[in-house]
């Protein structure tokens, strides 16, 4: 039986509850299954379960699955996971982004203004919250050594075929709703990636066994 936390802003539990992970394709799930197999031996050693996202810029896809990640590991009550995120170079989370994530219900605090604003985004009242803003995936606030690398666009995918430090190196690649900026459809496909990357990591946590 999996077991599932309730300690969620309860509009993101909401959200969760209504994914359908019957959605994903078998080829996609193909595509998720080394994430599953990593989390899965870390967590049956009890060690450090370490993930960083990297994207190009840092600024969209990354951060949405970073932010996921570690909410999906407390949905179903998965202890330490450490999810971060990077790119091949630094820009800053973009707004809407943030914005996507606030609509969900996660709690979206500026902490820091400018160029690349750092935010302070909770998906629970008694949890840390996941800082965000766009860094290199080499960034000190990152991991070093005994972590994950998953390339969540083709771009970072192509252009770091090693990544320092890595244990594995997981292309998840998804497409970038960059594209639909400016456009009367922003808003609902920044929505709909979020959505599709919360849904795969759903799946993805729901199948780790204690």
């Amino acid at each position: 039986m999996i077991t599932t936390q309730t300690t969620l802003f309860s509009e993101i539990e909401k959200t969760i509850k209504s994914l359908n992970p019957e959605t994903i394709t078998e080829e996609r799930k193909i595509v998720l299954q080394p994430l599953i197999d990593f989390i899965q031996q870390k967590n049956a050693t009890g060690d450090a379960i370490r993930i960083n996202f990297i994207c190009t810029h840092n600024s969209r896809r990354s951060h949405l699955s970073q932010v996921w990640a570690q909410t999906m590991a407390h949905f179903f009550y998965i202890k330490n996971v450490f999810c971060y995120s990077g790119g091949t170079e630094a820009t800053a989370l973009f707004p809407v982004a943030a914005q996507t994530l606030k609509n969900t219900g996660f709690q979206v605090l500026t902490i820091s203004e400018g160029k690349n604003p750092i935010y302070a985004i909770k998906y629970a009242g008694n949890e840390h919250p996941i800082i965000g803003f766009s860094k290199k995936l080499d960034d000190d606030f990152n991991p070093k050594s005994e972590f994950a690398a998953i390339m969540t666009c083709s771009q970072a995918d192509g252009g770091c075929p090693f990544i320092a430090g890595a244990e594995k190196r997981i292309p998840i690649t998804f497409e970038d709703p960059k594209a639909f900026d400016n456009t009367p459809l922003q808003l609902e496909k920044y929505k709909e990636r979020s959505l599709q990357i919360a849904t795969e990591l759903f799946y993805v946590f729901s199948q780790i066994k204690a």
